[in-house]
């Protein structure tokens, strides 16, 4: 995983994180900790695309369409969506996570 694959995965996660935090308001960490554990998974989803292959395959490139490479410059477009999702997602997984660790620890 490259530099730009790795920014876009962790600002992702954050707002995975930040969107979570806005939905359950209730069971919320605050911006920064929404934030933090955000990047953290969505470094996490990241690497897990990176390691199931869906950062490098290029028959998901193809599909995602094509023509926009103009766009993009060096950095695929099956690259980009794949650090998106996976940076959003693993934001959202690990913020819910956290934020039903700390509920369940505040009620102990």
């Amino acid at each position: 995983m490259d530099l730009v694959t790795t920014l876009i995965s962790l600002i992702s996660g954050a707002l995975g994180g930040n969107a979570t935090g806005a939905v359950m308001k209730e069971k919320s960490m605050s911006t920064l900790g929404n934030s933090v554990t955000g990047a953290v998974g969505g470094g996490l989803g990241g690497l897990l695309m990176q390691a199931l292959g869906l950062l490098d395959n290029p028959e998901i490139a193809n599909a995602a369409g094509q023509g926009v490479e103009h766009l993009l410059g060096n950095l695929d477009l099956q690259a980009l969506l794949s650090s998106i999702g996976g940076g959003a997602g693993g934001g959202v997984v690990l913020t819910i996570l956290t934020t039903l660790l700390k509920s369940y620890l505040k009620s102990r």
